[in-house]
Formats: C-alpha cells, structure tokens, sequence
C-alpha cells in the first residue's frame, strides 16, 4: 500500500474519532435498547470463540470508547491492553476502565514485540483498515497457539452494503470515508494465506439496532432462528472472524 494512501486513511481515522467522540455509542448504534442486547451477544462471541480466560493477556484493536473492553474484561478478568488510533476516544474509554492499559497505536504497525499476545480481538473496525497488513500485524503478535476473534458487518446484508456504496447515504449515517464490509470467503483465503489456522467466519444478527424494547425478544428469536436458514444466514448483519496461530 502507497505511503500517501497508508496516511491518508490514518488522518481520516483520527479525524472521524474526533468528529464523533461526543456522541460515538449512538453513532455506532449500541445505546438503544436493541443495541445494548447485540452488544451483549457480540461480547460474548468474542470471550468464547477466542476461549479467552483470566490467565490470558489480550490485545484489543480500535477500542474507541471502551464498550466492548469493558464487557470483555468483566467477562473474562483477562489483562487487557486496548489501543485506537484517535486520542478523544481514548479519553473516554480511560475513564470508564482504570484496569486496562489504554495507547494510542496503529493497529497496523503497532509496536509489540512478536508474540506478545494470547489473544487478539476487537468489534467492528477491521473494516476500517488496509486488511492484509492489519491481518499480519494481529498473526505477528499474536502467540503460537493463541486465537483473533473481530466482530465485523457483513457486506452481504442490504442496508451495509448500500451504506458503503451510496454516498449520500454514506454521509448521512455517519460512515467514515475509508471503511468497508468484510467479504467472507475472500476474508477467510486471506487469513489462511497469512498463515492462520482453523479459520471460522460466520455469519449472524439479525436484530437491528433500532427496533423497539417491546419486540427485541421476538424479533431476537426469528433472527436466531434465521441464522440457521443456509442462503437467509448470509445476509445477516454482522459476521464473527476467528482463526488461530
């Protein structure tokens, strides 16, 4: 990637960070009812598909305002150390979590030593990056044995993909000019080009961030059960990546 192009989306990223950082939990949309309920489930995929436990030191990447570093050290009690690359969220997540080590760093050229890590996650910000670096900078620290989980939108869902591709919708609904959608099967070659062992990508969540408190539970079981629906399951909003090294 051209030094220029490496920059420019660092500058969008801090820029963006700071944009939105009075309001980031509602742009990103885990403050309503129905958000908080998917933050939930997402946390939780994170700890189990990465078999992250107290003993183990982890690494999350594009912590922003702490939400999920917060929900997976209550869950797991691990060592965390979360970095981003913007300052103004940062400052947020350092207030909320005293126990985890907060930096500032490029999540593709971050500065650990090789194996530094058991574990390595983060929530919706691979699609932000340059993939194949970010890809083999999580495989270089990340220890012999250990596993990466990323919870990520999954570019086959309608409203994302048109997100991503419609401009004006792209301003209006606050996505920053870099970011993406991961491609699943692409995504999964890739991973195991870079080396990564048993590589699982699925797809998942079908409950908008919007939907009102009274029907989450039953629109949260027809997702589920959706999930199951071999050609239905790819269009749902999110995926869940892990690999091992």
């Amino acid at each position: 990637m051209p030094a220029t192009s490496f920059n420019s989306r660092l500058l969008h990223e801090i820029e963006h960070g700071k944009k939105i950082a009075a309001d980031a939990e509602d742009v990103w949309n885990w403050s309503s009812p129905a958000g908080k309920v998917r933050a939930d489930r997402r946390a939780n995929y994170i700890c189990t598909c990465g078999n992250f436990t107290a003993n183990g030191r982890l690494l999350e990447i594009g912590c922003g305002t702490g939400i999920f570093t917060e929900k997976v050290f209550h869950i797991t009690r691990a060592k965390i150390t979360a970095i981003d690359i913007s300052p103004e969220l940062l400052e947020l997540a350092k207030k909320k979590l005293p126990e985890v080590d907060f930096r500032i760093a490029d999540a593709m050229a971050t500065n650990f030593p090789d194996d530094s890590f058991d574990g390595v996650y983060g929530s919706s910000v691979i699609h932000h990056l340059e993939y194949e670096p970010a890809f083999r900078e999580i495989y270089r620290v990340l220890k012999k044995g250990g596993r990466m989980v990323f919870a990520e939108p999954n570019m086959l869902n309608p409203q994302i993909f048109l997100e991503r591709h419609v401009p004006f919708l792209k301003k209006m609904l606050g996505v920053s000019p870099d970011e993406s959608a991961i491609v699943r099967w692409k995504t999964k070659s890739l991973l195991r080009s870079i080396g990564f062992s048993n590589v699982s990508i699925f797809p998942y969540d079908f409950l908008h961030p919007a939907t009102p408190r009274f029907i989450i539970g039953f629109v949260n079981s027809i997702g589920m059960i959706a999930e199951k629906v071999p050609l239905l399951r790819e269009i749902a909003g999110s995926v869940i990546i892990s690999a091992g090294k």
